[in-house]
This record gives C-alpha cells, structure tokens and sequence, in this order.
C-alpha cells in the first residue's frame, strides 16, 4: 500500500529527474526523456562531433541498458537480446516456427505482434481471439500463444496466470509483449519463454531501443535470423567472415544497436533503477481512477484512461486545452505515468465536464 510520503517521494523525484511537461498523458504513445538521457545524449553528439565518437564506448552502454533491463524484468542479462523494434523480435519467432505451426494471438492486438505471423501464413495458421478467451482457446494443436501483458489500444491487462498454466497444460510456448506494461508495472519476464518491449514508450529510452527476452530453454527453437557481428561470441571478432561464432546465448539473437539511442537508453535505464516500480505503479493507477471517478468511470488497476470518441470532439477539447494525448481505435486515450500529477487530472475534468 502506498503511503502519503510515498506520493510526495514519487512526485519530488520525477520532478527532479524529469522536465514535466503539464497535461502530458502520452507515455502509451512516447515517454517523456528524463533530464540524464538529454544530457548523455547531448554529450554524446557533441563527442561525435568532435571526432571522439566510440563505438566501444556506445556498446558499453548497451550492455549497461541490456543489464539494467534484465534486472527491471527479473531475468539474467544472458536472457537478454537487443534491438531497435519489437516486430523484428517476432519476425525471429515466427520466421522459425515450423511449418504447419498454430499461432494463438489476441484480437485487435497491435500489429508488431500480429503482422509478423500473419506474414507467414500459409505456411503457419494464425486464429485470432478476444484477450478474455485467450486462455480457454489454447488447444493440443497450439504452438505458440502471443499476447500483450496490456493491450495498446486500452491498457486492459492479460490475465497472466491463466493464459500461462493453459499454455502450459497443453505444451504451447507463451511470448508477452510488455512494451505497455514495464515501466510502470512490476513485470517478471521469466513468466513466459519469450518477451518482446520497445522501451520508448513507459520506459522512457529513445525509439530504436527494444529487447527481447528468451528462456535459455527454448532458445535452440529460434533461428537468429538477423544476426551480424553484433550477435557474435566476441563482437570485435565477428566483422569478417567466413567462420560463425555466435553468442550462447541470448546475445545470439542482438541486432547491431544504433549507437546513440543506446547511450540515451543507459542513461533512462539508471533513472528507473532507482525507483520503486510498485510505487510508480500506485502513483499512476491513483491519477488514472481519480480521474475517472472524476467523470463518473468505475475505478481499475490501469493507469490508462480511454473514453468513447468516435467523432473526435473529446480529443479536439483536450487539446484546445493543452492536454497532449491518444486517439486510438475510436477512443481517447490517457495514459498517467511518473511525472503526472493531480493538477493533470483537474485539467483533463475540466476540459471534458
């Protein structure tokens, strides 16, 4: 349960870490930069500029970011590969799923983990479902169940436990993307035997940043598709053929990191380490249902708000009034994170009521 001081210590913190920005409900869309990724990011363009750019340095800070990761999701950082994208992730999965393979993914899921196994049919089949039948629709011929721990469009959440032990019961392997759910949301990737998150959006690091996750287990199941020297045992060993070394690990499965938005990603990952994520998560939730009792809403444990918009006039009010939000799929949605505060609720009633 969070306290009083509680509520004061997250609020005093992200006004120090971060440069809020008043009515800023977008973190489901684009996190805001904490103050640390601007500076390391500015530093690091200038040295660039400077002739002093290198590319040791920028992969010491990705292995820093893949560590503070690994560490934010409860697994070992040799569970752990880098990215830029989470439909390249799930292009390596579904790319080495064999043929034949039965995929089970949500309805009206976000398309990086929906196109990429839709873009190998027919060579696999791919039955799409409501995320509240999820669970009961895994059968004996289900290979993969693919899901989001919270859905893009309205935050709404996965139950976890379900879907695993039926995963389990019929020996299908589970992969959960977290991108909307870590960072604000106490996550355990070991829960499933593979993750994918794009960490621009609650996790705040620059876009081009995303990881992948992999029970060492079920690891020889996947093709490294994508591998180049950066997927290599030892990296600065990897430019030239012909022989292949790769990683033993997760490592196997890394794209060659865009070097600055690594530098900004070890950066933000730093500032989350040093908080408490359960009290992140009490804090957003806490805005999210003040709001919505705010305009007559029933409460969840969501920090993410959506509101019928079909027509658009509620997303044209919020933004006459300076709020900067979502319209997805016929909604608006506001998304509380960190750096919000009550004030942000009174500005969003008062725009709407």
């Amino acid at each position: 349960m969070t306290t009083v001081t509680d509520r004061l210590d997250i609020v005093e913190s992200a006004a120090e870490l971060w440069a809020p920005v008043p009515g800023y409900l977008n973190a489901a869309t684009l996190g805001l930069p904490p103050r640390a990724v601007i500076e390391a990011m500015q530093q690091a363009l200038v040295s660039w500029q400077a002739g002093e750019g290198c590319p040791v340095a920028y992969g010491e800070a990705a292995e820093r970011a893949r560590a503070q990761y690994a560490d934010l999701v409860c697994v070992p950082a040799s569970a752990v590969a880098i990215g830029s994208q989470t439909s390249v992730h799930v292009g390596t999965v579904a790319t080495s799923l064999p043929d034949g393979a039965e995929v089970l993914c949500v309805t009206g899921e976000f398309t990086s983990m929906l196109f990429p196994f839709l873009a190998q049919q027919p060579r696999i089949t791919v039955r799409q479902v409501p995320l509240a039948e999820l669970a009961g629709a895994v059968r004996p011929s289900t290979d993969l169940v693919a899901f989001s721990l919270a859905q893009s469009s309205t935050g709404e959440l996965a139950d976890v436990t379900s879907i695993t032990e039926s995963a389990a019961r019929h020996g299908a392997l589970t992969l959960c993307d977290v991108t909307q759910a870590a960072g604000w949301l106490p996550v355990s990737a070991a829960d499933f035997d593979l993750t994918v998150c794009s960490a621009y959006k609650w996790l705040c690091e620059p876009r081009g940043t995303s990881y992948l996750t992999v029970r060492p287990e079920v690891a020889a199941r996947f093709t490294p598709n994508n591998a180049g020297w950066y997927a290599g045992q030892s990296v600065w060993d990897s430019c030239y053929g012909p022989e292949m070394a790769l990683a033993p690990d997760a490592r196997r499965f890394d794209v060659s990191p865009a070097w600055l938005c690594w530098v900004g990603a070890a950066a933000a990952g730093e500032v989350f380490a040093g908080l408490d994520i359960a009290t992140v998560r009490d804090h957003d939730i806490r805005l999210a249902n003040a709001l919505r009792d705010r305009l007559g809403e029933e409460p969840c444990a969501r920090p993410v708000v959506t509101l019928d918009d079909a027509d658009g006039s509620r997303a044209a009010r919020l933004e006459a009034a300076g709020v900067r939000c979502a319209s997805r799929a016929g909604r608006v949605r506001l998304a509380f994170h960190v750096w919000n505060t009550d004030a942000d609720v009174d500005l969003v009633a008062s725009a709407l009521t």
